[in-house]
């Protein structure tokens, strides 16, 4: 088969760069790859997917064309391209060349313009043709052999239109009416002028009623009030816009099939690339799992310096040529000069005790039989303390002699002078809590200290080799195998790799120290790692060795409570389908909606012909019937049941009988903690049957209770703190609620006069301006027109001036420096702040905003959660710090010490950060997290 792919490049990069705007990746040197990597992927899957013979990518010209000499305005209007973009598209231009992919262009005309032509030259040889892109225009193309292919979104699988989908979904008899449609419609992005009052609906219903523009013109006569007035008034304008719209099919572009036909990647090309960009799952893709970044030589010439971290700002200025040894990255284990020992009997390891005993500071990771520091056993500990160096220690498998060897090693764990650095260093500490090893002594983890540097991207060691110290390390799937079933673990090794892989690591982990320590120093971010981030492994330590106590049977009781309700919107669904299916089944559920009960008439479809029936497609058909609202409400239930009440049952630890989830600390940006293995953030906690979830979690016995201590709204008066407000401050200073002292503020009337409505309102703007709500979202927040949203927050402005101005003093202070910061110095990078383009602009505003209220936050019961876990030790209490949600911490409480325990949290929490706003901490009792809450 014939069949030729047509890529309308531009519009598919746009929409790879935004889709990855949230998350963007970048390289060690500063490149924001967001955009090739979209692309790369994008252009994988249809090569793998759809097997095409003959491909290519199409490009718009910088050279003016008809449309811009007919119509000056023509894409007057479009945002400017965003900075990374830009710097992205020579990537992506070799990308497309490695594969061996013509780039077709044309002055004086655009991509779809080529693409049509292409098109239709292609049909007439006998091809199949696709045209890829995101772009509505491009249905006007469409014939028995031409199709749109839209690329997989946000979830949803590809689409491919034809004749038949067209017609469907643009309401049409002919195809050629899409020009009609899109004429009379304009585009607000192209800045084609349209008709004005006419939008997309009623440019259907108009083309339905008489086949053409031209025809509507003429018929002018029948159409009523203001419709008929702009239809005759904007006739010309009309005309015009349907001649922007239409995409031309003579461009100056010639087919010939052998030019077009596809071809082998050219690694000599990609290779290069790949290694430039930092693309290793992606090269492994295309060359296999032998592909390596550092295999392939990369010219220097387009690098930055390594240590411009995109997110730090250009942390250090050196010249490129001192760093050119570290930026290409071409060492490992084979071509770096190393000595790494094992350490096999009893002399040897009294040796390197006494060697580790000298030390001012130490670095020791462990290697173990699994990534569960509470199931997995230990396998051997490596060491080093000189670059270059490291140490061995293979471990027994009999538990009897493994811990033998642990107890010769206690006096260096248990040494508190002596500081251990490690990457993730919270594992091991669990890992030796659980051989009864109490690591002892200042931390310094790696792991931690590029998130300080860097939070924004990867920091797994491997990652941070290859981008700082230009090494690769040796890769654990070469000693155990791929992940998956088979894949074994570190005591099915032989000894001398393993020595070699585990002294690697504590010697890699050393000189990423020597990396990070100046450079911490450099951005003022050593005193959050050193008072902060590395003390707090202790408590999160201690707090998931800990884990807590679930109530099996108060969650059984409660699945059957659930499974009776599920049964019951079942029931209640079948009964009102007039039919029974499987609700779970996408494929049955979208013919019972949309085939029998006919919701939607222009209901979506996936690429296999089902139609789409995501959460987004209920949501939205859920005012129009009840049944959907049923299928919603079954859908959480039995989520609820499988994700949390009949899961947690399954976590539960069988040494302890309790469940121990596991707290990250370098994975939010803002410096928030998340946890996961349950994801306690996540347990529902807005519905009635979502709480009942809290209710399993119980104290270890009888003669405890929970204890749960919560910030009261914490980021609203940091916000207070932070812009120092008058009003706002003294609201807080009063004592008085928040949301109806700014209801009073906002709306002017007296504090008692205040009605339910305007508290309301004042809420979604107090917890809204902290977000950058505009007026549009305030209003679609509040279901009130954008009139009266606009007002309230021009009150809340004039009574909150002192938020207006931290908002603009926090702008331009990010727009100087690239970034913004806690009140303890956090940073959060902002690379967009100064961005050309609107949107990516916004974004970075909108983070600048927002990250100091909730990075101080963070700050704030990080500090607590130390010292009270500080208290708790030396104070030589029996009570337990457990849970740590958002704003909120939870005690396993020894019932005689609740009182003392009650004064130290409520200490602590208050004044973790020295404010003039008063910090309000609630604390709740009880027999369950619920009812402590």
């Amino acid at each position: 088969m014939k069949k030729l792919f047509l890529l309308d490049g531009m519009a598919l990069i746009y929409r790879a760069h935004f889709a990855l705007s949230k998350n963007p990746r970048f390289t060690s040197t500063g490149i924001n790859t967001s955009a090739v990597m979209g692309f790369a992927n994008t252009l994988l899957e249809v090569l793998k997917k759809e097997n095409p013979s003959h491909i290519a990518v199409v490009f718009d010209t910088e050279a003016p064309t008809e449309r811009h000499t007919d119509f000056l305005a023509y894409k007057a209007n479009r945002q400017a391209m965003p900075e990374d973009l830009s710097l992205a598209l020579p990537y992506v231009k070799k990308l497309i060349e490695g594969f061996n992919i013509p780039v077709i262009t044309s002055d004086g005309y655009e991509a779809d313009d080529v693409i049509g032509t292409l098109a239709k030259k292609a049909e007439k040889e006998g091809f199949t043709v696709f045209c890829m892109t995101p772009d509505k225009d491009f249905a006007q193309l469409v014939s028995e052999n031409i199709f749109i292919y839209k690329p997989a979104r946000m979830g949803n699988d590809m689409e491919i239109l034809g004749v038949k989908e067209v017609l469907a979904k643009w309401e049409i008899e002919h195809i050629h009416q899409v020009i009609d449609i899109l004429g009379l419609w304009g585009d607000a992005v192209d800045n084609i002028p349209g008709i004005p009052g006419i939008g997309e609906k009623t440019a259907k219903a108009l083309i339905k009623q008489y086949g053409s523009m031209e025809n509507i013109i003429a018929n002018s006569h029948e159409l009523k009030g203001k419709q008929r007035e702009n239809v005759e008034a904007f006739a010309a304008q009309g005309l015009l816009s349907k001649r922007l719209a239409t995409i031309l099919l003579d461009a100056p572009v010639e087919f010939h099939e052998e030019s077009f036909r596809l071809d082998k990647p050219d690694k000599e090309q990609l290779e290069p690339l790949f290694a430039e960009l930092e693309f290793r799952t992606l090269g492994k893709r295309v060359f296999g799992e032998d592909f390596s970044v550092n295999d392939a030589k990369i010219s220097s010439s387009g690098q930055m310096d390594l240590f411009s971290s995109p997110a730090a700002g250009n942390l250090v200025q050196k010249p490129v040529t001192e760093l050119a040894e570290a930026i290409i990255p071409s060492k490992n284990i084979d071509n770096t000069p190393h000595e790494y020992h094992l350490v096999n009997d009893a002399a040897s390891r009294q040796n390197l005790i006494q060697e580790l005993l000298k030390q001012k500071e130490i670095c020791f990771d462990t290697e173990t039989t699994g990534l569960d520091a509470h199931e997995a056993e230990l396998v051997g500990l490596s060491f080093s303390f000189k670059v270059g160096d490291g140490y061995y220690v293979p471990l027994s498998e009999n538990q009897y002699d493994c811990k033998a060897i642990l107890e010769e090693f206690r006096p260096v764990f248990e040494n508190e002078n002596i500081r251990k650095i490690g990457q993730n260093i919270k594992y091991d500490l669990l890992i030796l809590k659980w051989y009864n090893i109490n690591l002892k002594g200042e931390l310094f983890d790696t792991m931690l200290a590029h998130y300080l540097l860097d939070p924004d991207t990867r920091h797994n060691m491997d990652v941070l080799a290859e981008n700082y110290l230009g090494y690769t390390p040796v890769s654990i799937t070469e000693l155990i195998g791929k992940k998956g079933k088979n894949q074994g673990n570190m005591r099915d090794v032989e000894l001398e790799k393993a020595k070699d892989y585990a002294a690697e690591d504590a010697d890699i982990t050393l000189q990423l120290k020597e990396v990070f320590e100046p450079l911490l120093k450099e951005v003022q971010a050593d005193n959050l790692a050193q008072n902060l981030e590395n003390p707090l492994i202790y408590v999160l330590a201690d707090m998931e060795k800990e884990g807590v106590r679930i109530d099996i049977q108060q969650l059984q009781t409660y699945s059957k409570d659930l499974e009776v309700e599920i049964n019951r919107l079942e029931a209640t669904v079948f009964d009102k389908a007039g039919v029974k299916f499987n609700i779970g089944s996408p494929k049955q559920l979208g013919e019972v909606l949309f085939d029998k009960l006919k919701l939607d008439d222009k209901a979506k479809k996936t690429k296999t012909g089902q139609y789409q029936t995501g959460e987004d497609v209920l949501l939205a058909l859920a005012n129009k019937s009840d049944i959907v609202r049923d299928i919603l409400d079954y859908r959480q239930l039995c989520k609820l049941k499988s994700t949390y009440v009949d899961a947690l049952p399954l976590m539960i630890n069988t040494k302890t009988n309790r469940v121990h989830t596991s707290y990250n600390q370098a994975v939010a940006a803002t410096g928030r903690l998340s946890s996961n293995n349950p994801n306690l953030q996540n347990i529902p906690i807005k519905t009635e049957r979502g709480r009942e979830v809290r209710k399993a979690f119980i104290p270890r016995d009888e003669n405890h209770i929970l204890l749960s201590a919560d910030y009261s709204q914490i980021e609203l008066r940091i916000i207070a703190e932070i812009s120092k407000d008058e009003n706002m401050m003294e609201a807080f200073v009063n004592g008085l609620d928040i949301h109806t002292a700014t209801a009073a503020k906002v709306y002017g009337v007296a504090l008692s006069e205040v009605t339910s409505e305007q508290r309301r309102n004042a809420k979604a703007v107090n917890f809204g301006i902290i977000y950058g709500q505009s007026a549009f979202g305030l209003s679609q927040n509040l279901g009130i027109p954008r009139k009266e949203a606009a007002e309230i927050i021009e009150n809340y402005f004039t009574q909150y001036a002192g938020i207006k101005r931290y908002m603009a003093d926090t702008m331009n202070f990010a727009r100087e420096n690239g970034y913004v910061e806690t009140i303890m110095g956090r940073r959060r990078y902002l690379r967009d702040i100064n961005s050309a383009n609107q949107t990516v602009r916004g974004f970075a505003e909108r983070n600048a905003i927002n990250a100091p209220i909730q990075g101080s936050a963070a700050d704030m019961i990080k500090v607590a959660m130390i010292q009270i876990h500080q208290d708790i030790i030396s104070q030589k209490l029996q009570s337990k710090m457990t849970m740590q949600v958002h704003d909120e911490l939870v005690f396993d409480v020894l019932i005689s010490e609740k009182e003392q325990m009650k004064t130290i949290i409520q200490n602590r929490m208050k004044n973790a950060l020295k404010t003039t706003v008063p910090i309000v901490v609630e604390i709740g009792e009880g027999q369950n997290w619920l009812e402590a809450h």
